[in-house]
């Protein structure tokens, strides 16, 4: 079989109804650890919290919860679904890569955000296996770890430098995308009606900046660990939360983050019910 045909198989099966109400199930599971999320940041900003309040800490807590590993079994699958799902959108924009002007760049665009999504979900993913199995790590150390086995790289300490701008700036991007309302852009909501339409760009105006703000500071977090050398001074989510608690009024900040990931978890409940915009 060519290479066209393989990606013409390819976008039909992205097309695939099963697949699409699977990975619609994926987006569920994904806003359930948000809120998850958003629950430990709201207790760690208060001294309740007890457990990592990072995507490990949300599974573990959903492993222990009445529905236990089931419950966190149909989130792995759903979330492999996302990573197949988004896999799969690459060849619905192959055909636009060699195409000129406004259409390549969007072919590139789309492409590119389904590679890093696909990522993202994968790794979720497997992050949720491993709790369900009984062998996840918390979120501070095991970036700790990363941080320090990536020093002893050649360029190790630009390396990782660079992964903390990146991260920056995808909390940055996060942020315009809630404050400019380009999350819209990417869901068909021309069947909603109003009061669906106003829901969901009510929830990602509050969603993204919030997550766009934690993912910042994890970023900023990698980028000091790499300036002083120290990869102590890397940590997760668990640790960009603990950093924003102890900012000024950071009881109060940090509630805020809170709410604002669970009004994005809410939003991809939303986001499930609507298409994606082609």
């Amino acid at each position: 079989m060519s290479v066209h045909g393989s990606a013409e198989n390819a976008a039909r099966a992205a097309d695939n109804d099963g697949l699409e109400k699977l990975a619609r199930v994926g987006l569920v599971a994904y806003g359930v650890v948000h809120l998850v999320l958003a629950w430990l940041a709201v207790q760690l900003a208060w001294g309740k919290a007890s457990d990592s309040a990072n995507q490990t800490g949300a599974l573990q807590t959903l492993a222990e919860s009445p529905l236990g590993k089931p419950l966190l079994w149909v989130v792995a699958i759903g979330l492999i679904a996302l990573a197949v799902w988004q896999a799969l959108e690459i060849f619905r924009w192959r055909s636009g890569w060699s195409a000129s002007g406004k259409a390549r760049t969007q072919a590139l665009e789309r492409s590119g955000k389904a590679v890093a999504k696909a990522i993202i979900y994968g790794a979720l993913a497997v992050l949720a296996f491993r709790v369900v199995t009984s062998s996840g790590s918390s979120g501070s150390s095991s970036t700790q770890g990363t941080v320090n086995g990536v020093f002893g790289w050649p360029a190790g300490r630009w390396l990782v430098g660079l992964a903390g701008l990146v991260v920056v700036g995808v909390g940055v991007y996060h942020v315009y995308k809630g404050v400019s309302k380009r999350f819209l852009k990417e869901i068909d909501l021309s069947e909603a009606p109003h009061s669906a339409v106003r829901l969901v760009t009510r929830l990602g105006q509050v969603g993204y900046p919030a997550k766009g703000i934690a993912l910042g500071v994890v970023g900023g977090m990698l980028v000091w660990a790499a300036v002083t050398f120290d990869p102590a001074k890397a940590a997760g989510l668990d640790g960009a939360l603990r950093l924003i608690v102890q900012a000024p009024f950071g009881q109060i900040l940090l509630t805020l983050v809170g709410l604002g990931i669970a009004a994005f978890g809410a939003y991809l409940f939303v986001r499930a019910r609507y298409p994606e915009r082609t």
